[in-house]
């Protein structure tokens, strides 16, 4: 009730309760301490001013009690509040496995979106209402911020890496979009829409737009396209790595180290072969930086991710 009359964004999705009351129990906190420590400052000052009649014939030279509490109370406060954050964090960082993956790539000054089943959409995001959303995103030129404040996510996104953001929409509705961080001349104008609609909707917007290739049949045109196939199939001449279950697993490097076959460990090994070379084999690959586009390495990725 009371977040309803203050002068923030509608609440639309799972994490935007969590994160309003986190928020209001924080400020109340603040402002109940402020007012306390004033008041009693307040009245300490002109009770004891000089001149007053106030009795100071018997001062106290300390207060074990009153020094306990006011360290005590404080340090439930503090760890309570930084437990609540922290839960209401881990859980903005890790999406549900089922999440539905949609990839995002900013750019000046437009954001550009893809569905796993191909769809293609510029400042608009459709979505489903009750089911976890994860973007992978990406910028091809320089640092954005993918903010929807109805659904209180904000996450940067930045070339060369990817960044993830995760969302479950509760409500149908269109919210705005913004870029939060300031990314050139037409900033102002990197703005549009999140569409979330009712499952059976969602699907019918799907089929609407059906295309001729998902993300993963574009990958696997592009593996072979590409050359990779020469590569890194089971039947190749040449000595690589067999990318088959290569996804999520553990990948021991030339170095002694061990390291995740994420997103961000298969994009580097197109863009920067020799980066993190896999033990037993030679730096040989080549680089192709400048040949693929941003939402062609997504496709890449979303293909290889299904070899097994």
């Amino acid at each position: 009730m009371l977040l309803s009359l203050l002068p923030i964004p509608e609440q639309a999705s799972t994490q935007s309760v969590a994160i309003d009351t986190l928020f209001l129990v924080f400020t109340a906190l603040v402002v109940f301490f402020t007012v306390l420590v004033s008041v009693v400052l307040t009245i300490f000052a002109i009770k004891y001013t000089r001149g007053s009649k106030a009795d100071r014939s018997n001062p106290l030279d300390g207060s074990l009690k009153l020094e306990i509490t006011w360290s005590v109370i404080p340090l439930v406060l503090a760890i309570g509040a930084f437990s609540w954050a922290s839960y209401v964090y881990f859980d903005l960082v890790h999406p549900p496995a089922d999440s539905m993956e949609v990839t995002v790539v900013g750019r000046q000054w437009m954001w550009k979106i893809q569905h796993p089943t191909g769809q293609r959409e510029i400042n608009e995001l459709h979505v489903p209402v009750g089911r976890p959303v994860k973007l992978t995103m990406t910028s091809q030129d320089v640092i954005h911020s993918f903010f929807i404040p109805a659904f209180r996510v904000k996450q940067d996104v930045v070339p060369g890496t990817y960044s993830q953001l995760w969302f479950e929409a509760t409500k149908p509705g269109t919210y705005h979009l913004f870029c939060a961080e300031y990314c050139g001349t037409e900033h102002s104008r990197m703005i549009g829409s999140v569409v979330a609609m009712e499952p059976q909707d969602y699907e019918k917007w799907l089929q609407a737009g059906s295309t001729n290739e998902s993300m993963v049949q574009a990958g696997e045109r592009l593996f072979r396209d590409k050359g990779c196939s020469g590569c890194h199939a089971g039947n190749s001449s040449v000595r690589a790595p067999l990318l088959n279950g290569i996804s999520g697993g553990p990948v021991p490097l030339d170095d002694g180290t061990v390291v995740p076959a994420d997103d961000l460990y298969l994009r580097d090994s197109i863009l920067l072969p020799k980066k993190q070379v896999a033990a037993g084999f030679k730096p040989i690959m080549p680089t192709f930086q400048g040949q693929l586009s941003e939402e062609e390495l997504f496709q890449l990725i979303a293909y290889i991710k299904t070899l097994e």
